[in-house]
């Protein structure tokens, strides 16, 4: 922190955040004595689902049908050809409006727990025998509400003090939960782990893959110079940010925003507005991300649960490619009406400078490649080696941006104005987040069969709306086993999920639900907050949590309700 904030804030700092994580601790465990966890009476039996009951019955191919049902918002009746199924199956309708989507027996005796797996973006083969299935009380959240609160209004009470003790708020609250889930919840779930041991450690290792793919990719990009010469205009901005939407299906949002945001506020020098930045935001950083597993994390989990890899580009391109270029129109109008009131100046002697492009630094370039590269190495060793369980691959990243900080030119990080306290905000605030986070997924996957999920709109909107203030990644994750029922994710019952027009519709909504809307606050996605940071450290003033949820509903929520219009309804 700046000298000026040590000046009037005084104690802050690593021995600041210790203490406040001892004391969020020491109340988790107090809040556990006074308030302790409560367990289902019935472990064993499955919780209602919305999706259609399974009725067991001797097979008989002359009983075979192909029931007519009408899709949502879609003239045209659809049949199903269920000769392909194991036995026994029958179809049911889950709703008036949504056709079934067919569940084969449950190979877990409780479906409840590979919800609260999907919570956490877990694979994890239970036990046969489970001790009671623990029920999370809604009230448990309101740690959660009150980070986000604080992200939200304490910039307003008082900027500095929030500036300097941000991390303090992260570490109280985030100490809470983790205190109270290890001490509350204390019977055995799975595998010789109590429930709560296996939340944290599941919480764990993802905020440990999370900060290692966001601070690899941003580490790494610090190495690369990407230098745009030419007059920053609607013409040239409108170029780079359809350049990021596509870049961003190859190296991730992430990777495309944190390589990309340097280069686009420097062409724009001197007539820098927040819009540009948040327009950013919503192209590059998040809707941008829709076409391939790389593109955005939720897709990444969706291709590890077995949806097929090119799935995303075969069926999601219309979509992507409609908003992505409504947004580019609204970025264009905005952009000339900015230059019409702000006209560029450029700086002497590059007046007649043609616009051009070229890259440097070719080992930063190669630690970018080797980062995406990471993200495979556990679902290989996984699928070759049988290896699972060790974050081997975030590893591996961190030992590459680690590497990569050393080996990139130092001329380099000069021009880019590399530091690393955009990195440092994100990664503190973060862990707070996935904390405080872990009950709120917790409750909505083990009450998401009672949100009335019945048609691709809900699933859109449902999985949107949570997006836009959960992590999108694992939010994704519980929709999808809301859909799914008690079945449980995998390979084989995805292709059975996906060979009907309801699994097709009902991935299609749950993906852009939790893509795009993801863009709607800072904490929606995890570049969001690292691009805010970049450019914030540039100079610029970018708008509070709320300015910003303001200028999403105006320019993006359109866009969105249009997609929806055209595709999913």
């Amino acid at each position: 922190m700046s000298g000026e904030n040590t000046h009037h804030h005084g104690f802050h700092g690593p021995k600041c955040w210790i203490l406040s994580a001892v004391v969020g601790a020491v109340l988790g465990l107090v809040l556990g004595v006074v308030a302790p966890a409560q367990y289902n009476s019935a472990p064993h039996a499955p919780e209602a689902s919305h999706a259609p009951e399974v009725e067991h019955q001797d097979h008989d191919p002359s009983h075979d049908t192909e029931p007519d049902q009408e899709f949502a918002g879609d003239d045209l009746e659809q049949s199903f050809d269920t000769s392909h199924l194991p036995d026994p199956v029958t179809l049911a309708d889950a709703s008036e409006d949504f056709p079934a989507i067919v569940h084969a027996e449950p190979d877990h005796a409780d479906a409840a727990d590979d919800q609260q797996d999907a919570a956490h973006g877990g694979d994890v083969a239970h036990d046969e025998a489970h001790a009671p299935t623990p029920t999370i009380p809604i009230w448990l959240v309101a740690p959660f509400a009150l980070l986000l609160l604080s992200i939200a209004v304490m910039p307003f009470i008082n900027e500095k003090f929030w500036h300097a003790h941000y991390p303090d708020f992260a570490f109280l609250l985030g100490g809470i939960m983790i205190a109270y889930y290890l001490f509350a919840y204390q019977g055995e779930y799975s595998h010789g782990q109590t429930y709560g041991q296996h939340v944290m450690l599941h919480t764990g290792l993802e905020y440990y893959s999370f900060i290692a793919l966001i601070g690899g990719l941003f580490v790494a990009s610090g190495g690369v110079l990407v230098d745009v010469r030419g007059k920053g205009g609607p013409v040239l901005n409108t170029a780079l940010l359809a350049t990021g939407a596509v870049m961003a299906n190859l190296i991730g949002t992430t990777g495309a925003s944190v390589l990309l945001i340097r280069p686009f506020m420097r062409v724009n020098k001197g007539r820098l507005k927040p819009i540009h930045v948040v327009m950013f935001i919503f192209i590059v950083s998040n809707c941008g991300g829709a076409l391939t597993p790389i593109g955005d994390p939720p897709l990444y989990l969706g291709y590890l649960k077995g949806v097929p890899f090119q799935w995303t580009l075969i069926h999601l391109w219309p979509m992507w490619a409609a908003a992505i270029a409504m947004l580019l129109a609204i970025f264009f109008v905005l952009d000339t009406l900015i230059s019409r009131k702000h006209p560029f100046t450029p700086e002497p002697g590059t007046e007649t400078e043609r616009a051009s492009l070229r890259l440097r630094g070719t080992s930063g370039m190669i630690a970018l490649g080797l980062i995406i590269l990471g993200v495979f190495i556990d679902p290989m060793l996984k699928k070759f080696a049988g290896i699972q369980g060790y974050p081997i691959g975030p590893t591996f990243q961190i030992a590459v941006a680690i590497t990569a900080y050393f080996v990139a030119s130092r001329e380099i990080h000069k021009a880019n104005a590399f530091n690393f306290e955009p990195v440092k905000e994100v990664g503190l605030l973060f862990i707070g987040i996935f904390a405080t986070m872990a009950p709120a997924l917790g409750f909505l996957a083990a009450h998401g069969d009672s949100l009335g999920l019945t048609s691709p709109t809900a699933y859109y909107f449902g999985t949107g709306s949570l997006s836009a203030v959960l992590d999108n990644a694992p939010t994704y994750l519980n929709f999808l086993q809301v859909s799914f029922g008690e079945q449980d994710i995998n390979s084989e019952t995805v292709q059975t999920y996906l060979a009907n027009e309801a699994g097709l519709h009902a991935l299609t909504a749950i993906s852009l639900g939790a893509v795009f809307f993801g863009a709607m606050t800072y904490i929606g996605n995890g570049p969001n907050f690292m691009v805010r940071a970049i450019a914030e450290a540039g100079g610029l003033r970018m708008p509070s949590f709320f300015g910003y949820l303001l200028r999403s509903i105006v320019l993006l929520l359109p866009v969105l309700v249009v997609i929806w219009a055209i595709f999913i309804r």
